[in-house]
């Protein structure tokens, strides 16, 4: 595939209608669409026409940040057989409380005492995860009941069963316990929710956690140093637009 990172010129010789991965640093706050609409906004821009197909090969929340794979033109073909790659995170997860979003999203509204943590116990705990599990999807989600996201419907009041995925962890490691806060870094497959996963540590540590920040620092080879910003990308094109 043709790569842009960090390092790659950026002249007016490139076609983003044949098809181009960006590695895009995704900013905290913006959600991964606004990222895709920023980037497509720019191309059609730079190439001077009306539509141009720009999309990604995993999502990230607005409260994440990290690697994001977006891919132009002829390349978004090629999404679906790029979406089954491992994923590296680094997350940092606070115990003794949860939020009905298991992020910073919502409020915390249920606590658990962590008098009883300590680095060894939650190493242990977490190590535990290691292989394939069945993870219970967060209800505030995009993943849809009979055709409406969970989250619609959460934020609507409504009771239903959340659902549930076969997800796998592939590595957890470097745990860093500082009360109430844990740094960790996970490798995991397609699919995973990390936010559930800070759920469940507390859970098995008889108490509550919730992720409190997520940086995505791989997506299978990609590496989140490779990466640009999604405003330096923009400004880069923005330029040629201006000199041309």
């Amino acid at each position: 595939m043709n790569i842009i990172d960090i390092n790659s010129p950026i002249n007016d010789q490139i076609n983003f209608l044949e098809g181009r991965v960006i590695l895009i640093d995704k900013p905290l706050n913006w959600t991964s669409f606004d990222v895709v609409n920023k980037i497509r906004y720019q191309l059609k821009r730079y190439h001077g026409i009306k539509k141009i197909k720009v999309g990604h090969n995993g999502t990230l929340d607005p409260l994440a940040t990290g690697l994001l794979m977006i891919f132009t033109g002829k390349y978004t073909k090629r999404i679906p057989l790029e979406e089954n790659h491992d994923k590296s995170y680094d997350a940092n997860i606070k115990f003794g409380a949860s939020t009905d979003t298991l992020d910073r999203e919502g409020a915390e509204n249920v606590f658990g005492e962590i008098d009883h943590l300590t680095e060894e116990k939650i190493n242990s705990a977490a190590a535990s995860f290691l292989g394939k599990q069945i993870q219970e999807i967060p209800i505030y989600s995009a993943t849809k009941i009979k055709g409406k996201a969970m989250y619609q419907l959460a934020r609507e009041g409504k009771s239903f069963e959340p659902k549930v995925k076969e997800v796998e962890f592939l590595n957890i490691s470097k745990c860093v316990y500082s009360k109430p806060f844990c740094q960790i870094s996970i490798n995991c497959g397609k699919g995973t929710y990390i936010r559930a996963f800070a759920r469940d540590l507390g859970y098995k540590l008889n108490t509550r956690a919730y992720l409190y920040g997520l940086i995505r620092t791989s997506i299978a080879k990609y590496n989140i140093e490779r990466a640009i910003g999604v405003e330096e990308f923009c400004s880069k094109l923005e330029q040629l637009e201006y000199n041309s």
